[in-house]
């Protein structure tokens, strides 16, 4: 009896984990994998065994004595230069819409989203028609002055650095403006009055009262456009821009450099941890509290006469830009190919997304609902610390996984091929890269970040007495998610399972490295037509992507009213 009251038994026994709890922390592990295995395909001595190149520690060497200077700085450039124009045009829109009433200003407000909805790859695509030397632009002023040929007059070079930085930050800015707008609206409006009691002008009140208090916010937005610019592929590609991005994809698949890849690809992470470090900071540094209890919002003063058309046309700069431009110019010529419609490649290509994306789109809130979920049941350590690192995915480049993923999972094919044919003498062929698997695999792990935390964001809002009421009554753990927390949770998982799926659409780079052999989504047909200067045909999958992207900006709207 001694024995069995001695508390230091009950301590030596191992606690074994719960199905929740193992599988919450295998989901983490699968979503952190692909990065860990860039990480060591760079790093690892022994790379040549796993690719059969014959490649070691001096492909580092020789990219740093080649290209990658090159690929760097052009990323540096291209980064800070949307940084910087998405920060002005972002923050600028939303301090007009937040303090001022003026001549459509309701409708401005949630139009300015709108160039969410197109990729930015179909901006260069819009842009470079539009303005080029067969172009209406060019045509006209030909006409109009009487030039007969491009010596007679200096025009800008459309296909540039300068244009891609252009064609990003139209399509990027939203990401700024709509959480420094929510920044905006936010903040007490004691602070405005006491600085035009003390005759402080509008400039001058944005600069000292408005701007500080909205910097972690604006911050924040900048890094994730930053993030974003560096996963762009389409753009750069399209006008010839030589970044870190398109180096993965000359160095793997045109130098036949696995390990090449994966370095450059480290460089990427390195950017982008340290944009996710600069931006921590920013805000860790940046905190301001209200210090009243009584909260009165910003009124907005309504701008009448020249000051009041003056933001209105401030404001529509960029949705001319990033939205009414390019959606004019791809329907035009989408209406001019109305045999494209019928097009077989189209309607595969249609098909090939919307099963993809949904798949995956599903995997993904799924898998994002055991981990959060798991993790609540657990009291063990590994799966909570796992879960903040899973949403590294979002931050990490397309092309960054797709090294990551198809290296890793064509050695475990071939390998489970040959294991088959060993075994019972018939070659199944390649099933995990031969197949939509890894395209479902890497759209998962990029956009988990998003299903998680609106499954976190909802299971928190659920009030603990619920479950817990249900386990009284005799609930298993899955009946307590099926009954209490799937009901409560329906409409936030359902949003997120909406702009997985859209995120998905519009994913490029990933795709690109990671489909089967002649296998198109609508991203990569309309690419790969773009590319060979055929826009007409290009256009209706353009056009499906930007309608779906609509969808997206519509409920975006809805749900920050």
């Amino acid at each position: 009896m001694a024995a069995l009251s001695d508390p230091s038994n009950r301590r030596t026994k191992p606690r074994l984990p719960s199905l929740w709890s193992a599988g919450a922390a295998l989901i983490a592990l699968v979503v952190v994998a692909p990065i860990l295995a860039v990480v060591w395909i760079a790093l690892a001595p022994s790379v040549a065994a796993l690719t059969g190149q014959g490649e070691g520690a001096s492909v580092w060497a020789q990219l740093w004595a080649t290209t990658l200077p090159r690929y760097l700085r052009t990323t540096l450039i291209l980064m800070f230069g949307v940084g910087a124009l998405t920060a002005l045009m972002g923050t600028g829109a939303a301090w007009l819409v937040a303090r001022y009433h003026f001549p459509g200003s309701r409708w401005i407000q949630w139009a300015l989203l709108m160039p969410l909805a197109v990729p930015a790859y179909v901006g260069a695509y819009a842009l470079v028609d539009f303005l080029e030397y067969a172009g209406p632009v060019q045509t006209f002023l030909r006409g109009l002055m009487g030039w007969t040929s491009a010596r007679d007059y200096w025009f800008p070079e459309i296909r540039s650095l300068g244009a891609a930085i252009l064609v990003i930050s139209a399509a990027l800015y939203p990401y700024v403006y709509l959480l420094t707008r929510a920044a905006l609206r936010e903040q007490s409006g004691g602070g405005e009055e006491v600085a035009m009691s003390l005759g402080v002008g509008p400039f001058a009140r944005f600069r000292r009262v408005g701007l500080p208090l909205a910097r972690p916010a604006i911050a924040a937005g900048v890094a994730i456009v930053m993030m974003e610019t560096v996963n762009d592929f389409g753009t750069v590609d399209y006008f010839a821009v030589q970044t870190l991005t398109t180096g993965i994809f000359t160095t793997w698949l045109e130098s036949n450099s696995a390990a090449g890849a994966a370095q450059i690809a480290c460089v990427v992470l390195a950017l982008v941890v340290a944009l996710l470090l600069i931006e921590k900071l920013s805000r860790r540094r940046s905190r301001f509290y209200m210090l009243s209890s009584r909260h009165r919002p910003v009124v907005p003063r309504r701008l009448t006469g020249s000051a009041g058309w003056t933001a209105t046309a401030l404001c529509l700069v960029p949705i001319l830009a990033g939205f009414v431009l390019p959606a004019a110019v791809i329907l035009s010529h989408a209406v001019d190919n109305l045999d494209a419609w019928a097009d077989r490649g189209l309607l595969l290509a249609l098909w090939h997304t919307v099963s993809v994306g949904g798949v995956a789109a599903l995997v993904t809130v799924g898998a994002a609902v055991f981990l959060v979920y798991g993790v609540r049941l657990s009291g063990m350590r590994l799966p909570r610390q796992l879960m903040p690192v899973t949403t590294i995915g979002y931050a990490a480049p397309g092309a960054v996984l797709g090294v990551g993923i198809l290296i890793p999972l064509a050695r475990l094919d071939h390998g489970l091929a040959d294991g088959v044919e060993a075994l019972t003498g018939q070659d199944i062929g390649l099933i995990l890269t031969g197949s939509a698997f890894a395209l479902v695999l890497a759209y998962s792990v990029r956009f988990f970040a998003i299903a998680q935390g609106a499954a976190d964001g909802a299971f928190g809002r659920v009030s603990p007495s619920l479950p817990m009421a249900a386990r009284s009554l005799g609930r298993s753990r899955g009946g307590v998610l099926r009954e209490v927390y799937a009901p409560l949770v329906r409409g936030s998982l359902a949003s997120a399972l909406l702009l997985v799926f859209v995120d998905c659409v519009k994913e490029l780079p990933a795709t690109l490295l990671l489909r089967p052999f002649n296998y198109d989504t609508l991203a990569t047909r309309v690419h790969e037509q773009a590319s060979l200067e055929q826009l007409g045909e290009a256009a209706p999958g353009a056009l499906l992507v930007m309608a779906v992207g609509l969808v997206a900006v519509a409920f975006l709207a809805r749900a920050n009213r």
